[in-house]
């Protein structure tokens, strides 16, 4: 990991996260390249960002689960990939319900070249503080349709003002919104806007390569780190 990266759970204390593409809940359907540990990665400044994000959400009754930081180049190109392989429904309802593989580059939904791998984005979404459970904010991660779209009709008032909530959140504390994902933020002065980076998100024990090892057996290619 390079220098003014870090684990964000080090710098944010109590912040949650389930990171999809170490494991088999995502739109491919299985752990993404690049990705050996279950921890989300960014820039010093996210996380110094993230921290203004929680207490603002705090205040609010919630808290901040992350599902994607920083992302490697590698696990881009892995995306590009899978998008070229015949379709075999797997993830397609719960994923792209109305479009194919191909056209989640044409609408904007996965890049060849992904913010994410600059360090200065992040997937996220609100919970309940009071019962830990997720708020509803209309759909899951990486579901590629138009319901995810900012302003989308076709959501529950609960779940528009839950977006409302944390669109407000993200953008007192330094990032901007991105139209068609509600749970996308980049942070507003990135420290790299101009670089992506191939580092893998892995432990800094070196449980990286048991992780790698054992992915063809196991029903997660990442471990945990600590824990």
């Amino acid at each position: 990991m390079t220098g003014d990266f870090a684990f964000v759970d080090e710098l944010v204390p109590g912040i949650r996260w389930d990171a999809k593409y170490a494991t088999w809940d995502n739109f491919t359907g299985k752990p993404v390249d690049g990705y050996l540990a279950n921890r989300i990665v960014g820039t010093k400044a996210l996380c110094a960002a993230l921290g203004r994000a929680e207490e603002s959400a705090e205040a609010l009754g919630f808290g901040l689960l992350l599902w994607d930081g920083y992302r490697p180049q590698r696990a881009v190109d892995c995306f590009l990939r899978w998008s070229r392989q015949p379709e075999d429904g797997r993830t397609k309802a719960r994923h792209y319900p109305n479009i194919g593989r191909t056209e989640m580059f044409d609408r904007g939904y996965v890049a060849a070249r992904s913010g994410h791998s600059r360090g200065g984005t992040v997937d996220l979404t609100l919970y309940h503080l009071s019962t830990g459970d997720l708020a509803a904010l209309g759909g899951g991660h990486d579901l590629m349709d138009a319901i995810s779209h900012h302003g989308a009709s076709g959501i529950t008032g609960v779940e528009a003002a839950n977006r409302r909530h944390l669109r407000s959140i993200m953008d007192a504390s330094g990032f901007d919104s991105y139209d068609c994902e509600w749970w996308h933020y980049t942070l507003r002065d990135e420290p790299h806007p101009d670089t992506y980076f191939d580092f893998p998100v892995a432990c800094p024990d070196g449980r990286a390569e048991l992780a790698a090892s054992a992915a063809a057996e196991s029903t997660s290619a990442a471990v945990p780190c600590g824990g």
